[in-house]
């Protein structure tokens, strides 16, 4: 069923046309994607579906007793009512119709035959559409929505007053979602959504039976969630099926085309000018003159958006550390009583991409101000390996960038970076989202978000040999993000870095720390995962299956059952197929293991040679790689002992299960 439909919509802000002879039609199960280069005019769009404004000509239409609920990216306060009361407005309609229906059963005494014929209809229709809505049943879907959004329950009775801005968006959030109207319209909604509450979203949009309209700048989110990718270019909506990343093969090739065509355009337009000044005044030329300029002005000048134009750079070399670039001993944090970190200890090599992972209030962001330096209220310590100098990004942590706030963007970057990289500040701050007259901004006058990236791409033009980033993808779009990613992955220092985006995430990480917030008498449990992301989540998965696994049989044990035999067919081929999975990352392991005691016996052999221990620095060296191997050991042994209980607990169901008794 069609929900909303656009003609010929046309919207311009001054001079610029932002929206130009729009057509549009969005149907009750949509999944899309709204993209654009920044500025493009998506918000405009979402806001002209939500008549929140209207076009300059044409016309939007709202099917009769459809409903549009709309996200904005930002400004939405709540206060005055309780997390839990503020949610129920989401119900408010219903609650109109309880009210009519309790109106409806006070008039039907005392109405005539007709007249009561005519309240019990809509009686039964009010009860209908009430039964139907899931209005019985809010209170467990309030519950369901607030706490995937990372709500605590002890929230629910907090005034919404006291949530900052992020926290705000996320009651908006919710009181859309739990609103359930027939369209959604999200505009950045992830932008305040830690990692568990961006996967909690994806699961629910997966499963909502209305249609949404996203505007996203995580590209995994939208590969997860959509079916079809608007793109607004040149004030034009183009269409796409597939999800992101299939837009973005489709859409490369047509850029490859355009820009050939853009290339061949600029040379022949480029000729026929230097043809005109050539012959301009050569009066055996006029006619061919004249000629020249009329086909210019009758050419339609293909356009490039800086924003489809290709940026890439490389960091300054930074100067080389030793091999331990940070360590940590015990770092612990609190605020007042409560425990944030406790005795968190690990070791960052030169030249790793270390990314820290956990649930939101894990203490994240508070380990990365204390190893910066930001707080140094804190109990443990670290220390710096030797030669490391370190560059700190947080949103939290911004300051006016040198020069003061009257020197520009493009004057601020300059003097910052390195004489060798002067010509690449123009592209790069494209590429970081400032555009045509807005590199001469002052950056006093800058937005946070703006500010933001000054601060981010000062850091990067003049990289230190360790980075601490918290965050660093919030306010760029997508191919600011691909910019930044493509230069981090060729960054040779060190990265310990905080992001919500998976695919950053995905595409950076080489190691990934695990940390989980202790409570009052525990340490902070501290996992080391000395893989990529994507080997992170498969341990992540495999650690909740084996958990699930062991519940399962201690319930049945506890209760004095026998092994829940897990006869379903599904199950058990789950189970075996697991089980021939973790063969194979056993024998991995152990190859692995055997390699690492190879290793260790060569360098002890090396350390016994009269040539090294008569040496006192390449004794030094070889102690300190003898460490380093002993630790890759422990680390691979560790992991061969959570797969060997696994693989335990896996065999002990199959042995309960009627087929795998009988073999």
């Amino acid at each position: 069923m069609t929900v909303v439909s656009l003609t010929s919509v046309d919207v311009a802000f001054a001079d610029r046309q932002v929206l130009d002879s729009v057509n549009l039609s969005l149907d009750d199960r949509c999944r899309v994607a709204l993209t654009g280069a920044n500025g493009s005019g998506k918000t405009t769009l979402l806001r002209l579906i939500a008549a929140q404004t209207s076009p300059d000509s044409g016309s939007v239409v709202v099917n009769r007793g459809c409903t549009v609920g709309y996200l904005p990216q930002s400004g939405l306060v709540h206060r005055g009512r309780s997390l839990l009361d503020e949610a129920e407005q989401a119900f408010a309609r219903f609650h109109d119709m309880v009210s009519r229906l309790e109106t409806v059963a006070d008039e039907l005494p005392d109405a005539t035959e007709d007249g009561q014929e005519a309240l019990l209809h809509e009686m039964h229709e009010l009860q209908e559409r009430l039964d139907h809505s899931g209005f019985y049943q809010r209170q467990a879907r309030i519950d369901s929505v607030l706490t995937g959004l990372g709500f605590r329950r002890t929230d629910f009775t907090r005034d919404t007053g006291e949530f900052s801005s992020g926290w705000q968006m996320r009651i908006a959030l919710a009181k859309i979602l739990l609103a359930h109207p027939d369209l959604l319209l999200l505009d950045e909604p992830t932008n305040y959504l830690d990692l568990e509450a961006r996967e909690w979203l994806e699961s629910f949009l997966t499963a909502y039976p209305g249609g949404f309209v996203l505007v996203s700048h995580d590209r995994f989110f939208l590969d997860t969630t959509v079916s079809e990718v608007m793109e607004l270019f040149l004030g034009r909506l183009i269409r796409f099926r597939g999800n992101y990343s299939a837009y973005e093969a489709v859409r490369e090739k047509d850029l490859i085309d355009l820009r050939k065509r853009y290339e061949q355009q600029q040379d022949e337009i480029a000729k026929a000018e230097e043809f005109i000044r050539r012959f301009r005044y050569n009066a055996s030329k006029a006619n061919m003159v004249q000629s020249r300029i009329k086909q210019l002005e009758k050419t339609e000048r293909i356009e490039i958006p800086e924003s489809m134009k290709h940026i890439r750079f490389r960091f300054p070399k930074p100067a080389r550390s030793g091999d331990e670039a940070l360590v940590l001993d015990g770092i612990g944090k609190r605020y007042e009583t409560v425990p944030v970190l406790r005795d968190v200890s690990f070791t960052v090599m030169r030249g790793q991409k270390v990314a820290v992972v956990g649930r939101n209030g894990a203490g994240k962001s508070t380990l990365l101000r204390i190893l910066a330096g930001a707080d140094v209220q804190f109990d443990g310590s670290f220390r710096l390996g030797s030669n490391v100098a370190v560059s700190y990004y947080s949103e939290d942590h911004a300051h006016d960038p040198a020069g003061g706030a009257n020197r520009s963007i493009l004057e601020t970057i300059e003097a910052h970076c390195e004489t060798a990289m002067i010509p690449l500040v123009r592209d790069l701050l494209g590429a970081f989202l400032f555009r045509g007259d807005d590199v001469h901004k002052p950056v006093g006058v800058l937005s946070g978000g703006e500010t933001s990236r000054v601060n981010l791409l000062r850091m990067l033009v003049r990289p230190a040999n360790l980075l601490i980033l918290d965050e660093p993808t919030n306010h760029l779009d997508m191919s600011s993000k691909d910019v930044l990613l493509d230069a981090l992955r060729s960054y040779q220092g060190t990265v310990l870095f905080v992001s919500h985006d998976r695919h950053f995430l995905e595409g950076l990480a080489d190691r990934v720390i695990e940390l989980d917030r202790p409570d009052t008498d525990r340490f902070s449990v501290v996992t080391d995962y000395p893989g990529d992301y994507r080997y992170y989540r498969r341990r992540v998965e495999s650690r909740n299956e084996t958990n699930t696994t062991a519940a399962s049989v201690v319930a049945s044990i506890d209760a004095g059952q026998s092994v829940p035999d897990g006869s379903d067919y599904e199950q058990r081929k789950q189970r075996k197929g697991r089980l021939r999975s973790l063969a194979r990352e056993e024998e991995e392991l152990m190859q692995a293991m055997e390699a690492s005691e190879q290793t260790c016996a060569r360098v002890e052999a090396a350390m016994g040679a009269e040539e090294n221990y008569l040496n006192p620095d390449r004794m030094q060296e070889l102690h300190r790689d003898l460490a380093r191997e002993r630790e890759r050991y422990a680390e691979l042994n560790g992991r061969w002992e959570t797969l060997e209980r696994e693989r335990a607990l896996l065999e002990a169901a199959e042995e309960a299960t009627p087929s795998g008794r009988n073999g």
